[in-house]
């Protein structure tokens, strides 16, 4: 059911009791809670121990003050007339927050309320049953409520709640009366922007995937979020996410929505920026609990007020968010995290949704949101998929925790030490490596891993202490790989390593995220993901996961060719095995091109040891020619020094490495860069692990090569040289350097706007 109905007609009491019920403090300690499975199996068994008349699963349905509410009741024993409501756990009941006893006793009593008002009784005991699956004791807290009493709680909270459903019925239709009104922020569209657009309304409105390869210049952020947000109005569309890879598409996303706003300039749309919990939280040296952080202490008994203030902030940027939070005393992270129920659009990091505990689409699943997904540089998302679903298993982190493990974790983490040492000990290393791929699971530390998550949940349900730092984060670990190994498939393969003799990694590596990312996708009102580089198609989404006939847009250049020189440099060779040889040719090459037309060019390569050894050869061939050069590790003041360098009025060349910070998503336009040198075809490093990758992408699409190395390989190259033209006024120069950039398979991945010199 979409929030409309929710709002205008229903509620379930779940729903009720978290908007209206919730008091005290916030509890983000870690407590090791049932599965789904075990709590299921939890309730059967307290079930079982009723008499055989106890009535199991009640549907529940009534008005009170106007607000139809319905829900199910776990179970009823009409011998004690006694209703109850069934909640697993693990270790200490005490251990229950006082807040979620709370928010249990207000459903309970909704359910009470109910149920007394379809059957006609005149009062009730209700009793909540506590429920541990580790011993499989009960807890049994009883009361007796009349059925009067029970209304005037409920009609209270339906009172709180049909305020606000009110006010958010209002804000829907206002906000799709605006919405209809919109215009295009800007007096026509760019070359293309038009496709664009219409592409992404109908993909928005119909439900549909959609993949968009948009170069640059076309003005892709407002051009696929104006049609979205007119879709919102034209279909049963609830929200739209707006999913970034880095820091600055959200503040481009930000900047967008702020020129698509009504004639009026009043905001009818709620926008919200979604901030990690790390750029967010006030007292990083605090726990998340009330008897440590002050924000936390009574947050839910302030958050109503906040959750009035924020509502009628929009954008409510990071920076507002702080300020608003400040004001009323409560923590920004979960308060931001609290409006995403109530905001029209989200702008946030790719993993609030694709991540396995992603709470956008957790969200979105619990409420049955209708939600348009728009995936900014999108070809950024296959490595930052693997990334979410791959998991390093290693014996320093494993002795690091036994380190700080109280004495009765300690044997277990032993046990987890000697079957990591008997699979290395197994595992037929090659001779020329110490690398190789598991043929099968490793069912003896798997087992390990989870009797060690047994002992230490226990330990941690029955414990007011939490883990030390490194032993919750190897916790966390085993726990990540007990789940991805449940999961285990052609899109993951197992791999170990060994480096020395005292350091064994077992990498559990997602290869091919599409089986993780494909039911995300399905779930959207549409998604749609666009980039810069976004060919070939088929290669995008195959990993992605986006069906073989979801459509593909490729869209004309804004830019004409002779804004842009390609030149090739075919006689440096750039291969491994010669790289040595042209570390001086490189730097002639440059610094005939900066004589020739001097000014601001950047220079990129594959990897830190080839800018440096090219650098210093450039130093002694033009030993006054302007350099600067991007650091391993730079922190933002250095990169932003880095980028400043670049000034209209200056010249020289900033070396930088190729899939870096500075090869995408950075805006230097006119004077600041009229040229870049791409050395290499960017294609990744020949190892072990891309090897394996390679073979399995032979096994599972007859492309190992291309899908390993050669398509992400041009990605990186076609982002790098795209820093130069920006603007439709830019003019500017790119060397490729290497032979290979003459190989039709090369060039066929290159854009279709280039004329090659």
């Amino acid at each position: 059911m979409s929030a409309v109905a929710n709002l205008s007609t229903a509620v379930a009491v779940r729903e009720l009791c978290e908007f209206a019920a919730k008091r005290g403090d916030l509890d983000r300690r870690f407590t090791p809670a049932p599965s789904a499975a075990q709590g299921m199996a939890g309730h059967g068994r307290v079930a079982g121990r009723r008499a055989g008349d106890y009535q199991r699963e009640i549907a529940l349905e009534g008005a009170v003050g106007g607000l139809r509410i319905r829900g199910r009741a776990d179970g009823y024993d009409p011998q004690l007339q006694r209703l109850e409501e069934i909640k697993t756990h693990r270790g200490d009941v005490a251990r229950i927050p006082d807040n979620h006893r709370h928010l249990h006793w207000a459903q309970l009593k909704v359910y009470g309320a109910l149920f007394c008002a379809a059957r006609g009784c005149p009062d009730i005991e209700l009793a909540l049953v506590y429920f541990n699956i580790d011993d499989e004791a009960e807890t049994l807290l009883a009361e007796s409520h009349t059925a009067a009493a029970l209304h005037d709680f409920v009609e209270a909270l339906a009172a709180d709640y049909l305020a606000w459903a009110a006010q958010e019925a209002a804000h829907r239709t206002r906000r799709n009366a605006a919405i209809d009104l919109l215009r295009f922020p800007h007096a026509d569209f760019n070359h293309g922007q038009r496709s664009l657009a219409n592409a992404v309304f109908r993909a928005a409105k119909h439900r549909q995937p959609l993949l968009i390869q948009a170069p640059t210049g076309i003005g892709k952020t407002v051009g696929t979020l104006f049609p979205a947000l007119k879709a919102m109005a034209h279909a049963p569309i609830d929200k739209l996410y707006f999913l970034t890879a880095k820091s600055p598409g959200r503040q481009v996303a930000l900047d967008a929505l702020a020129l698509i706003r009504p004639a009026d300039g009043e905001p009818a749309l709620r926008v919200l920026e979604l901030l990690s919990r790390e750029k967010s939280c006030v007292h990083p040296e605090k726990r998340c609990n009330g008897e440590s952080c002050p924000l936390a202490k009574g947050f839910f008994d302030r958050l109503p007020q906040a959750r009035a203030a924020a509502v009628a902030v929009s954008p409510l940027t990071g920076d507002r968010l702080r300020q608003l939070a400040a004001r009323h005393s409560v923590c920004p992270y979960y308060l931001g995290q609290e409006m995403v129920r109530w905001a029209d659009v989200v702008v946030g990091d790719y993993n609030y949704y694709f991540d396995g505990s992603a709470i956008l689409s957790a969200l979105q699943m619990l409420n049955e949101w209708q939600v348009t997904v728009l995936v900014d540089e999108a070809h950024n998302l296959v490595e930052r998929a693997r990334d979410m679903y791959s998991l390093t298993l290693d014996e320093d982190a494993l002795r690091a925790a036994i380190a700080v493990a109280p004495g009765t974790l300690k044997a277990a983490l032993r046990r987890i030490g000697k079957a990591l040492a008997d699979l290395g000990n197994s595992t037929a290393f090659a001779d020329d490596t110490r690398y190789r791929v598991l043929t099968t699971l490793p069912d003896a530390l798997t087992a390990t891993l989870s009797a060690f998550i047994s002992d230490a949940s226990r330990l941690l349900a029955e414990s007011r202490d939490e883990f030390a730092a490194d032993l919750q984060q190897f916790y966390f670990t085993a726990i990540g790989y007990t789940r991805l190994i449940d999961v285990f498939g052609p899109h993951s393969l197992i791999d170990v390593t060994l480096d020395g003799p005292e350091r064994l990694t077992v990498c559990l590596r997602n290869i091919v995220p599409a089986p993780f990312l494909k039911p995300r996708l399905e779930a959207a009102h549409g998604a749609v993901l666009f980039s810069a580089t976004l060919n070939p198609p088929g290669y995008y989404r195959d990993l992605l996961g986006l069906p073989e006939a979801a459509p593909w847009l490729d869209l004309p250049s804004p830019f004409a060719a002779e804004q842009l020189r390609v030149q090739l440099a075919l006689d440096v060779s750039t291969r491994f095995d010669r790289r040595e040889a042209s570390f001086a040719p490189i730097a002639r090459l440059i610094a005939s091109q900066y004589a020739a037309q001097p000014g601001n060019y950047l220079a990129f390569f594959s990897s830190f040891d080839y800018l440096e050894s090219t650098l210093a050869a450039l130093r002694a061939t033009a030993p006054r020619l302007p350099v600067w050069a991007q650091a391993r590790r730079m922190d933002e003041a250095a990169r932003t020094a880095f980028l400043d360098r670049f000034a209209a009025s200056g010249t020289g060349i900033g070396f930088a490495v190729l899939g870096g910070v500075f090869s995408e998503g950075i805006d230097l336009p006119g004077q600041r860069l009229i040229g870049a040198f791409v050395v290499t075809l960017g294609i990744p490093q020949v190892n072990p692990v891309n090897e394996e990758m390679a073979r399995r992408m032979e096994a599972l699409f007859g492309a190992g090569y291309a899908y390993t190395y050669l398509y992400p390989g041009l990605r990186k190259v076609v982002q790098a040289a795209g820093r130069v033209i920006r603007h439709r006024d830019d003019r500017g120069v790119v060397v490729l350097i290497d032979p290979r950039y003459a190989r039709p398979e090369v060039q066929a991945l290159l854009p279709a706007w280039w004329v090659i010199g």
